[in-house]
């Protein structure tokens, strides 16, 4: 028995390990860590939701899967090969015999190559199928958010979900399962070899197993808490610098960049404890492997050297030379693949927090949807009505109350008012940006709820008072969703809003790129261009919600000239501050705290004497005074 003892000493240092880990994860559970993630879905229904963007490729995955099976034969068969040439150099040394097994040893090395090459790149192409498709499904998803829904999300968190997080899955076909199923594949072929072998060598091997699969299930519980941890703080800073890099002009004109950079600088403390503490995480899990692998060969090698040195058996089993190298290989294969599962749960883990992200935002249910019988809106005149409309952005807090009015096909008519009055809210009702809580808008005649969201805002063209332009030339933002208009159409659209005046004057014309946001045009340049975009795609409706706003007097007198004609194109809806702006129109709509408090033309509302009135001599006063 005493013989034995360095086993006993062996075990009992392992089983002490066991009992320090133990309470280790106790200690954790009672503590009850916060995980920081959005959602907290079972790994079986991520993998289930995953596998969706999988299935369409299954294929793909069963060729490199066969290539697999070929390509583990190295790491099986190999260290038997090794241990026959040990045992023929030992007895008697044959040259023909010795280049028999390389021959055989070479033949699998390369047969194992190639098919590790044939399997990477249907891997990688696989992998970029799949990468693509997560994506496009975030972005249609975004798109089909409400304006509502897209204000109570900050972009840096959709830009994450549509960049970084599919990387992660992505690369989890592309590397983590097919190495996870390899590593697993190679483990139970060489547990099989062994036990060919020398069944008493591998049941001593065994013996190590259950305190791997227990750290390993210790491992999975901090490693998950780890990864969100680490994508909940790399979506902060994403956030954080999207909002702040497009508004930084603000920070520099308040003289804010200490205040922003400190804001920044905790934002990466937060970032460096979350991968701190996964880099701890991972950090105790493999050397407990790697401890458990130097202990087998430990015993490995006294258990052969004893059986070999003596010529006695082990339960059995004879003990040679060459089954000691082939057992020496045999174990480093087998416990390689298991300290590389250590990293692919790790990326594994990572990928379910990113997938957990994903499925967050395709699980938000878009607030404004086409109803089931929605159609296609025909060629509309362009009639407006609401009925007793009600709404709130927030519940309680009404912003239109009980608002009633119709505006005819073809007619022009404003609407007016103190800030927070509704106005611009009564025309996002209008495009279905926002749903009404009670009421009824009607277009026609006909409920548009009735009409497909997507149908209905074709026939609408809005122009705001902040203008976006998009990256790429003043071509591609006129004509934005319709490619067939000609350049010539975009240059009638721009001499008819008096945008060709500047345009003529660019070095590339309507092909003058345009920088981020537009920053390389002026506010007014910006303005007139919106309004090219608005006449070029012939709207039934025009909304124009302060688009006057940004322009100088000189240019408002150059498409004053162009809103006169753009009445004539159907119905115009117009927001202005400036009263003078909205003088001509058929009817102005005065509005006040929700409700509508007057209504006429320019001189019937200023013969009552109202609250029009009032706000026309107030501006009258200040500009006199200007």
């Amino acid at each position: 028995m005493r013989e034995y003892y360095p086993l006993f000493v062996v075990g009992a240092f392992i089983g002490t390990l066991v009992i320090l880990f133990t309470f280790m994860y106790l200690f954790a559970r009672k503590r009850k860590m916060t995980l920081t993630a959005d959602r907290k879905m079972s790994d079986r229904e991520i993998i289930r939701r995953i596998m969706r963007y999988a299935k369409p490729h299954i294929p793909a995955f069963a060729v490199a899967g066969a290539a697999m099976l070929f390509s583990i034969a190295y790491d099986v068969i190999s260290p038997m090969l090794i241990g026959r040439v040990e045992e023929t150099v030992k007895a008697k040394f044959e040259l023909p015999a010795l280049f028999g097994t390389l021959a055989v040893y070479a033949g699998i090395l390369i047969v194992s190559l190639v098919c590790t090459y044939i399997q990477a790149m249907i891997l990688a192409k696989t992998g970029q199928k799949i990468l693509s498709k997560i994506r496009e499904d975030v972005f249609s998803h975004v798109e089909s958010l409400s304006h509502a829904q897209l204000n109570a999300t900050p972009i840096g968190k959709f830009v994450t979900r549509a960049t970084n997080d599919p990387e992660a899955i992505s690369y989890m076909f592309t590397n983590v399962l097919v190495t996870l199923a390899k590593n697993i594949m190679v483990i139970f072929g060489v547990l099989g070899a062994m036990l060919v072998l020398n069944y008493a060598l591998t049941l001593m091997t065994l013996c190590f197993v259950p305190v791997v699969v227990f750290f390993t299930v210790i491992f999975r519980k901090f490693s998950r808490d780890a990864h969100r941890r680490v994508n909940d703080a790399t979506t902060g800073i994403n956030s954080f610098l999207s909002e702040n890099l497009s508004g930084i002009g603000i920070t520099q004109i308040f003289n804010m960049e200490g205040r922003k950079m400190r804001e920044f600088e905790e934002k990466c403390r937060t970032l460096k404890k979350s991968r701190r503490y996964m880099v701890l995480v991972f950090a105790l899990f493999r050397p407990m492997v790697y401890l458990l692998y130097i202990c087998s060969v430990l015993c490995l090698l006294y258990l052969g050297a004893k059986g070999a040195i003596d010529d006695v058996t082990v339960f059995g089993q004879k003990m040679t030379s060459g089954i000691i190298v082939s057992f020496y290989i045999y174990i480093k294969n087998f416990y390689t693949p298991i300290q590389n599962l250590a990293e692919q749960f790790d990326a594994l883990q990572k990928s379910f927090t990113s997938a957990e992200k994903i499925f967050g935002v395709l699980d938000i249910e878009p607030d404004v949807v086409d109803e089931p019988d929605a159609v296609d809106a025909p060629e509309i005149r362009g009639e407006i009505e609401f009925r007793d409309v009600w709404f709130a952005y927030k519940e309680g807090e009404w912003v239109l109350k009980g608002v009633s009015f119709k505006i005819a096909a073809g007619q022009s008519v404003a609407f007016v008012g103190a800030t927070g009055a509704g106005k611009s809210t009564i025309l996002s009702l209008i495009c279905r940006n926002y749903d009404i809580n009670r009421g009824q808008i009607l277009i026609d005649g006909v409920d548009i709820k009735k009409y497909k969201i997507a149908s209905l805002r074709s026939h609408f063209g809005q122009m705001l008072q902040d203008v976006f332009l998009f990256s790429g030339d003043i071509k591609s933002n006129i004509v934005l969703r319709d490619e067939s208009i000609t350049d010539e159409q975009v240059l009638e659209a721009c001499r008819y809003v008096n945008a060709d005046r500047f345009i003529s004057k660019l070095p590339g014309g309507i092909y003058e790129p345009v920088r981020e946001r537009g920053n390389n045009f002026s506010a007014g340049q910006r303005q007139l261009l919106s309004f090219a975009r608005t006449i070029v795609h012939r709207p039934s409706v025009i909304i124009l919600d302060e688009a006057t706003a940004n322009i100088d007097t000189e240019t408002e007198q150059l498409i004053e000239d162009s809103l006169s004609r753009i009445r004539t194109i159907g119905t115009m809806i117009v927001v202005a501050h400036r009263l003078s702006t909205i003088q001509h129109s058929d009817n102005i709509i005065v509005l006040e705290g929700g409700v509508i408090v007057e209504e006429g033309d320019h001189h019937e509302l200023l013969k009552k004497r109202g609250r029009y009135y009032d706000l026309f001599m107030l501006q009258f006063e200040k500009e006199k005074l200007s």
